[in-house]
């Protein structure tokens, strides 16, 4: 019998395993809610104890309020002592680890910083490119409205923002799409977050 965890969404690996709950809130409420998973799912997966965490988490914050996004997996890696030299493995690593405890565990898309941003989209559903924006996680397709792909480092981030585009499409249009939420590495992140973002 497993003990019971903080973390009721994310669970050791296996059938038991569920998504990130969704934030259905404003943006504040959103970024609070992947800050606070993904804290509880870096401590959860030993990838970052709960001091590394906290630190981090501050200064996610701060970034956050002054509006610059800023994910807790950098963050984590920066204060864990990693330079800029060796940030894109510690962030894929500490990606990994996160992915492992989540079901379905969000795959790896390497191809994903040669896909064109999805203008129409982000042009259509305007809340949903700031979402994105305060969450990196870049909309990497979007066929109408009926299958669209979300990805970041952070699998979490990527979950949730998965969620909130099932949400909003379907209170538009009555419709629930197929989403896809996936991985970056790191180079393809932080390319595709300037890109899509103007960061």
């Amino acid at each position: 019998m497993q003990a019971a965890t903080p973390f009721p969404a994310i669970h050791e690996p296996g059938p038991q395993s569920a998504a990130p709950r969704s934030a259905r809130g404003d943006i504040g409420e959103i970024i609070e809610t992947c800050i606070e998973q993904t804290s509880e799912a870096l401590v959860f997966s030993h990838a970052a104890t709960q001091d590394e965490v906290s630190r981090a988490v501050e200064t996610v914050r701060k970034s956050q309020a002054e509006g610059h996004p800023y994910d807790l997996l950098e963050a984590v890696a920066k204060v864990q002592g990693h330079t800029e030299e060796f940030m894109g493995g510690i962030v894929r690593t500490l990606g990994d680890r996160l992915a492992a405890i989540l079901n379905p565990s969000p795959p790896l898309i390497p191809f994903a910083g040669k896909l064109i941003a999805p203008s129409s989209f982000y042009e259509s559903f305007d809340h949903l490119h700031k979402i994105a924006r305060v969450l990196l996680s870049p909309v990497i397709f979007a066929e109408d409205t009926d299958a669209i792909g979300t990805a970041s480092a952070n699998p979490v981030a990527a979950m949730i923002l998965a969620e909130e585009i099932r949400n909003t499409v379907f209170k538009r249009f009555g419709i629930r799409p197929f989403v896809t939420a996936a991985r970056l590495d790191y180079e393809s992140w932080t390319f595709l977050s300037r890109k899509h973002f103007e960061l």
